[in-house]
């Protein structure tokens, strides 16, 4: 047995918050989503997910990575349905990464071939994260687009795993069966750490995106209501 689940969580608990006090984050969660920039998140999720469970299947035999080998936590399906929603049944051929995005794609292939053990990093800082919030972040995101119930949000939905919260417990308790030294889970848990930075990086991008967009339709409403005012002064006279 290890501590390796109670290390994760602790020694990310900062990088966590700065996550979540990005400014795309921050929007999110206080219900402003503008749906271009929410499709491109989608897509590049897409991308990362896709090769992170690529590599996972590649490496379910091995000793540390088989203690999170659970194929029902897998996203790549249920981002097809949302892109298919989001860009229409040619979703394959709009879709591209961004640069934010690719670099973490890559980064995810590097230390699968490199060092399979730090895929560990990478499962649990997105899986857990998308158990722990995905329902409220669902929420937000029906409200903010007005989509309709299951539209372009299954990616937030987990039909294999009925009890989230037990399930979790469950993740955690396989972690702490994988056989690490010290030194390789404080290795594991700055990959983790280094996740998180890899996410920033793309709501960075996608930051810029949504504060471009606002300020879009802010001038088109005051340029819409500049020109209804001229109409009615025009009118009045």
């Amino acid at each position: 047995m290890t501590n390796l689940s109670a290390e994760l969580r602790e020694g990310t608990k900062k990088a966590h918050t700065m996550a979540e006090n990005m400014g795309f984050v921050r929007c999110f969660l206080r219900g402003v989503v503008e749906k271009q920039s929410y499709r491109k998140l989608v897509a590049n999720f897409y991308f990362i997910y896709g090769a992170m469970e690529e590599e996972l299947d590649r490496y379910k035999d091995h000793p540390v990575v088989s203690t999170v080998y659970f194929p029902e936590l897998y996203r790549r399906a249920s981002l097809e349905t949302d892109l298919a929603y989001y860009y229409g049944p040619t979703w394959r051929d709009q879709i591209s990464l961004t640069e934010g995005g690719q670099t973490y794609v890559d980064r995810v292939r590097q230390v699968a071939h490199t060092q399979p053990e730090l895929l560990v990093s990478h499962s649990y800082t997105r899986y857990i994260g998308d158990l722990s919030g995905g329902q409220i972040l669902k929420g937000i995101a029906q409200r903010a687009m007005n989509l309709n119930d299951g539209q372009g949000t299954a990616f937030y939905e987990f039909p294999e795993i009925p009890d989230e919260k037990g399930f979790k417990a469950r993740y955690r308790q396989s972690v702490d069966q994988a056989p690490l030294e010290d030194a390789m889970i404080a290795r594991i848990v700055q990959e983790a750490n280094d996740a998180f930075g890899l996410n920033m990086v793309m709501f960075k991008e996608l930051e810029g995106n949504l504060i471009k967009a606002i300020g879009q339709m802010l001038f088109n409403s005051l340029t819409t209501r500049t020109r209804r005012g001229s109409t009615e002064l025009a009118t009045a006279e």
